[in-house]
């Protein structure tokens, strides 16, 4: 199992934060690895509901269809997901009211099917991931910051 985990502050109320990080038609705005969403996606996902993700990660494409498996808004949110033949992962949402601001955690946990991609992802995969995650909360303060 790899785990990331990428914090930031941003300065926007916590609950204002949860919902635009909840609602999957945000994540392309956001998250560079986001290549197109399906399903429900205009509105803060509930426990059980499912939205389809494109993405190309450390320049690798897939299909991952995620389900929520946790909510307790505005402070946790976690969705769970396969890809067929790459392995599965679990992405979780923590936020913290924090001076006038919230602070934002996503830890992105994965799983490689097979030793071969375990072993691309020590030696390069996982650097890349993490630097995906960085650039990700980056924009994703600089665009609701932008909103005030």
């Amino acid at each position: 199992m790899s785990r990331i985990t990428t914090t930031i502050r941003i300065n926007r109320p916590i609950e204002e934060v949860f919902a635009y990080v909840t609602t999957p038609e945000h994540w392309l705005e956001w998250h560079p690895s986001s290549v197109s969403i399906t399903g429900a996606t205009d509105h803060p996902l509930h426990v059980s509901e499912t939205v389809g993700e494109e993405f190309v990660v450390a320049g690798r494409h897939g299909r991952v269809e995620w389900t929520v498996i946790e909510r307790d808004a505005p402070r946790r949110w976690v969705i769970s997901g396969h890809v067929e033949h790459a392995g599965g992962g679990r992405i979780a949402y923590s936020l913290v009211a924090a001076d006038h601001g919230t602070q934002f955690t996503r830890q992105f946990t994965y799983q490689m099917d097979n030793w071969i991609l375990a072993l691309l992802d020590r030696l390069l995969i996982r650097r890349r991931i993490d630097e995906e995650s960085t650039k990700a909360l980056d924009q994703l303060k600089s665009n609701l910051e932008a909103s005030t």
